[in-house]
């Protein structure tokens, strides 16, 4: 029998080879260096964003004669919550009341109408709907202030001024193009195998929007839902020409009430604006993760 003879210096390149190589750094063994440039940005960021946000919940807490006499931005000496009470008394509840219901019903037409819409949109590609989907983005580019006299004059008509609903209606109207844009392009991610999936199970157009559709579109969703509370909440021009009574007043129209003929109290307007702002927040801490997806997609084919 013939041996064939192993060289060691074979042996040695073999056993090295059968080893597993060494894992380092995920830039090949480099570290990443810190980005010292992001870092002051953030922080220069976070600064101009929380010294307002400190000024109104400090303020708000002070009195008149307090908040003239100091430093806006010190600590409130004798802090007091008397303007939270005025708050109370001066009818916010009333103007809060008033505000939810606008903002609950505005963003149930835009996602109930949207949502069936962008499905018809992104499943049927013929000419006629396509060219509709365009006409309908042109209202991205039609201000609200340019129609406020037309509008006016149609809510007159249809003898819905001084009500809630003459601010629900052109809000929601002028809140779904973007909306209807965000929710087809999110439904145009959806990949065709899964719609060709349930149709082969024998689902109809209502199915699969039930099934398939509103679990994969919730990103979306929640995207149009934060973004039309936001303007809902926030609206200013609608409310003050399409309404005018004390009962159909809503929280921007209500913060006129602090403003005097001779002066203006501040802390209690400030008291006030804390409190309005208290909900969308939450709203927004709530929706914000779904925000950026909700946004960019469709966009990245």
């Amino acid at each position: 029998m013939t041996q064939t003879a192993i060289h060691p210096e074979t042996i040695k390149a073999g056993s090295t080879s059968s080893r597993p190589p060494r894992r380092r750094g995920s830039a090949g063994g480099r570290r990443e260096k810190p980005n010292h440039l992001a870092g002051v940005l953030a922080t220069v960021w976070l600064l101009i964003v929380a010294v307002p946000l400190y000024y109104l919940v400090a303020a708000s807490f002070r009195t008149r004669q307090d908040y003239l006499s100091t430093n806006p931005l010190n600590p409130p000496a004798d802090p007091t919550a008397e303007n939270y009470g005025t708050v109370f008394e001066g009818g916010f509840p009333t103007y809060l009341v008033n505000t939810a219901v606008v903002t609950v019903a505005t963003v149930a037409i835009v996602v109930g109408l949207c949502v069936p819409a962008a499905y018809a949109i992104a499943r049927n590609t013929g000419r006629l709907v396509q060219r509709g989907f365009s006409i309908m983005l042109i209202g991205l580019a039609i201000p609200a202030q340019a129609t406020i006299i037309p509008v006016y004059l149609l809510i007159t008509q249809m003898r819905l001024y001084d009500t809630l609903l003459a601010i629900i209606l052109p809000t929601a109207a002028y809140a779904m193009p973007v909306a209807l844009l965000v929710m087809t392009n999110s439904l145009r991610d959806i990949p065709k195998e899964l719609y060709e999936a349930q149709t082969l199970d024998g689902a109809g157009p209502f199915a699969v929007l039930r099934s398939l559709v509103l679990p994969l579109a919730k990103p979306a969703i929640t995207t149009i839902s934060v973004f039309t509370a936001l303007n809902a909440w926030n609206g200013f021009l609608f409310p003050l020409v399409l309404t005018q009574s004390k009962d159909t007043r809503v929280l921007t129209l209500g913060l006129w009430d602090f403003q005097g003929q001779f002066g203006t109290n501040v802390p209690g307007l400030l008291a006030a604006v804390t409190l309005s702002v208290v909900p969308i927040f939450l709203l927004y801490l709530f929706g914000r993760r779904y925000l950026l997806g909700g946004l960019t997609a469709g966009f990245g084919k």
